[in-house]
């Protein structure tokens, strides 16, 4: 039987233990990561939607006023563009679990589990397939 060095206990409780506080902080690190790429493509999402907002607000008052000279009456000019809009509304409100809920999920969730930013051990990054 051979004999073991005096204080190997104490070292390697003392090299577990770092092990476990730099898995703690590298896990930390990958969180934080994730949490910001999460909340910048979310201003990134916030500010395209602002201007395609504004887009949508002129081109709308735009058309309210084409169809009224079309039409010679501002209430059925907007009303249309109004109709308009309440049919979009009702489509999007109706197909809304079956497109929308699976396409923001599966953003995030992408966000969360992207293999480019993880080094678990594999030093070939090119090789995962995208879904």
């Amino acid at each position: 039987m051979e004999q073991q060095e005096p204080n190997y206990f104490e070292r390697t409780e003392k090299l577990v233990r770092q092990y476990i506080d730099d898995r703690v902080l590298l896990l930390k690190l990958t969180a934080t990561e994730k949490v910001a790429r999460l909340a910048s493509a979310m201003v990134i999402f916030m500010v395209i939607s602002l201007f395609g907002f504004l887009l949508l607000l002129f081109v709308s008052i735009l058309a309210g006023y084409l169809l009224s000279l079309w039409t010679k009456s501002y209430p059925i000019g907007f009303g249309i563009v109004t109709l308009f809009y309440l049919i979009v509304l009702i489509l999007v409100l109706t197909l809304r679990k079956k497109y929308l809920d699976p396409l923001i999920t599966n953003t995030v969730v992408r966000i969360f589990f992207d293999k480019t930013t993880d080094n678990d051990g594999d030093d070939n990054p090119g090789a995962e397939t995208e879904a």
